[in-house]
């Protein structure tokens, strides 16, 4: 064992439906715009020749249930229900035919953001991190494995804020399908198990305030709950 200068942070995981093994978080992809009313209601387009991407760190990632705190810098903290999709073989430019046998399996999830950030930082063209890759903003569900969960097509996937809801769509409104966005990026980097990809989120998207209870859930997936609590 090496001696480390400090303890390393411990490895996030991610519990499996039916199983006593737990899914080791690796990188975090996020797909940007892949809902169109989603981007209408940011004012943006959809790029329909090719996904685009940001990231977030592996240790942003929080299971459901948590209670995590209104993080600083911001006054403008919005929820995103997204699908995660987990990767579980190595995929380096796969064919979109054959993207889904890298699939492990799938979860609800939130991105939540710094909205106020990423548009400040979107309008001088600088990376969207202060927005994105926030302390406790990568929220997600168990995983349930693929063969499990099916085929994707057009399950419900809604978010309520206090039991109000405020997104509700179904994930045939994606732009770009899974196994498109896999065999994409799959062009760019050599995906691994422990890979993890939110696939965007439908439009109704809005800010939280500490007190806040989300509950979000897709068809056939376990759902995912955070709660907002006071300031960091």
């Amino acid at each position: 064992m090496p001696d480390y200068v400090f303890p390393p942070r411990p490895q996030p995981i991610l519990p499996v439906v039916g199983q006593t093994a737990v899914y080791p978080v690796g990188r975090i992809f996020c797909v940007g715009r892949n809902y169109a009313a989603h981007a209408a209601e940011m004012g943006q387009e959809v790029d329909r020749e090719k996904p685009f991407y940001f990231t977030k760190s592996c240790h942003a990632t929080v299971l459901s249930g948590a209670v995590t705190p209104y993080p600083p810098g911001t006054d403008d903290f919005h929820f995103e229900m997204e699908l995660a999709v987990a990767i579980g073989a190595s995929a380096f430019r796969i064919n979109k035919d054959r993207a889904m046998e890298v699939v492990f399996g799938y979860a609800c999830a939130l991105d939540m953001t710094r909205r106020d950030l990423q548009l400040s930082e979107r309008k001088k063209q600088r990376p969207w991190d202060l927005g994105k890759d926030v302390e406790n903003a990568a929220v997600f569900g168990p995983l349930t494995p693929a063969e499990a969960f099916g085929d994707i097509g057009a399950q419900r996937i809604w978010l309520q804020q206090n039991a109000e809801t405020r997104q509700d769509a179904t994930l045939a409104e994606m732009v770009w399908s899974v196994p498109e966005i896999i065999a994409h990026l799959s062009g760019f980097y050599h995906l691994v198990p422990g890979d993890l990809i939110m696939t965007g989120t439908p439009a109704g998207v809005g800010p939280v305030s500490p007190g806040d209870v989300l509950d979000g859930g897709i068809d056939g997936l376990e759902p995912l709950r955070l709660t907002i609590g006071d300031p960091a």
